[in-house]
């Protein structure tokens, strides 16, 4: 009875078993694959074709298909397309080809026009050599042998308005310069164009031909653009400066830069007079312009001209006055000596003295920026300029446009100093000097208008004059100052310089 019992469950086993294997055989027909796994069968995608991937658990029965173009299962049969890119995707394709064409036609394109640049460029350079060596050095331009006209007339006492600088007369229309001098033949300066994109009172170049600056001399820098009025080039650091930012200078309203490195300002009173500098063989005097406050107790003022004292000569550098500005328009006056100097209005345009050796005056600019050099003395940049209207609306100068109130900016540098050199300027450079003026105000003023005024832009009767036409043995060298650093100081107030 057990045994029975045993062959009839092992009988009903089978007949389940052969059941199941019969459910599973209608599922899956002959000649289907399972369902469970898929494969890209088009051989032209080589990195997905015949790789095996798992069917989503998702698709259920209906199994699924490899798209070769993602290498992704998709649920149900393939219909085709996923072997061939959709048209959309074939038109994306080509025109990432056209657009992969055209890129490259525009950089070979972009590659030939630099080319030509480059070989425009040199044969501008080359053309610019082949002119230098053509023209030789620029020619050195004595006084026009015209005769002497009256001597200039100068500001009265402090008592009585001093009257306009003086005027003087165009100069001849056919002057006829002597050749330049073989033996001391003048640097080359390139002259600068106006239409170039950055204007000459925007670049400066080191003019200095000591050996130990030839790498620097005449390398023309773009002056920074926190400087109003030009810069110079230091050529031992090779570095350009703003004009007002470096010992020496007098600029603005009128603001100095001590020969300590310490920013004051002086502003003395309109037409009047007084002595930046008096010393045994050098003394400068200062003619102030300048417009009523009604607000302050004092007046606007800003360096109108400059009178030079050496031996017994005199130069005399000033801005004429004029209603409307033109950088284009030459506005400085000079004289050698009561006579008028005149300037060709080029870059590099050199006069020379013919009765006092080493006394050169220097266009740096086109127009209205000079050096005047004393070998051994002194050398000093003067750039004329205007007020601008925003200049006059930011410091409440109230200046119309009847009279843009030219004026120069000024840089100094003294070669050989006495001990007691006085002066506005000149006590700065003082072997016993200790600034007064208080550092802690915005606008730190100096005083003394009494000690340094003066009758006229000649005269040597200042209260601390010095000037006697001769030097002296006991000097002051200016290399004392020669290592100071200057910028801009603390919220852009007035000038720092550090040793």
């Amino acid at each position: 009875m057990d045994r029975a019992m045993m062959h009839l469950c092992i009988a009903s086993l089978m007949m389940l078993l052969a059941m199941g294997l019969m459910a599973e055989a209608a599922r899956y027909p002959p000649g289907l694959d399972n369902p469970s796994q898929a494969t890209c069968k088009n051989k032209e995608y080589k990195e997905c074709y015949n790789l095996p991937h798992v069917c989503p658990k998702f698709c259920g029965d209906s199994g699924c298909h490899v798209n070769c173009v993602s290498c992704k299962p998709v649920c149900g049969p393939d219909d085709g397309s996923s072997s061939s890119p959709p048209e959309e995707e074939k038109k994306k394709e080509k025109e990432k080809e056209k657009e992969k064409e055209e890129k490259e036609k525009e950089k070979e394109k972009e590659k030939e026009e630099k080319e030509k640049e480059k070989e425009k460029e040199k044969e501008e350079k080359e053309k610019e050599k082949e002119k230098e060596k053509e023209n030789g050095s620029p020619p050195v331009y004595p006084s026009p042998p015209t005769p002497a006209p009256s001597p200039p007339v100068y500001p009265s006492p402090p008592t009585e308005p001093t009257p306009s600088p003086p005027v003087y007369p165009s100069p001849p229309t056919e002057p006829t310069p002597s050749p330049p001098s073989p033996t001391t033949p003048t640097p080359t300066t390139p002259s600068t164009p106006p239409s170039s994109e950055v204007s000459a009172k925007r670049r400066s170049r080191c003019r200095s031909r000591n050996p130990k600056y030839s790498k620097c001399y005449n390398v023309e820098h773009v002056c920074p653009a926190a400087c109003p009025t030009g810069c110079v080039v230091d050529c031992v650091t090779c570095k350009p400066m703003c004009n007002c930012d470096q010992p020496g200078a007098v600029c603005q309203d009128p603001r100095f830069v001590g020969g300590d490195g310490i920013t004051f300002y002086f502003h003395g009173k309109q037409n009047h007079n007084f002595c930046l500098l008096s010393d045994s063989n050098l003394h400068i005097n200062a003619h102030f312009i300048g417009k009523r406050n009604q607000n302050l107790k004092r007046d606007f003022t800003w360096v109108q001209s400059i009178g030079i004292l050496f031996g017994d000569h005199q130069i005399y550098v000033g801005a004429r006055k004029t209603a409307s500005w033109d950088d284009s328009v030459d506005r400085l006056g000079l004289t050698f000596d009561g006579q008028p100097i005149y300037l060709p209005e080029s870059e590099g345009a050199k006069w020379e003295s013919e009765v006092a050796p080493g006394v050169t005056i220097t266009r740096s600019s086109m127009t209205n920026k000079v050096i005047v050099e004393v070998e051994g003395n002194f050398k000093i940049t003067a750039n004329v300029v205007p007020i601008t209207e925003e200049e006059s609306k930011v410091h409440n100068y109230g200046i119309t446009k009847d009279d843009c109130f030219a004026h120069l900016d000024l840089g100094f540098k003294f070669y050989s100093l006495g001990e007691n050199v006085n002066g506005v300027l000149g006590q700065t450079y003082a072997n016993n000097y200790v600034s007064t003026v208080n550092m802690g105000a915005s606008m730190s003023v100096m005083g003394g208008d009494d000690k340094f005024i003066t009758s006229s832009v000649f005269a040597k009767d200042c209260a601390v004059a010095r000037f006697t036409g001769s030097a002296i043995s006991s000097s002051i060298s200016s290399s004392e100052y020669a290592s100071l650093s200057c910028g801009s100081g603390i919220d852009g107030r007035g000038v720092i310089c550090k040793k």
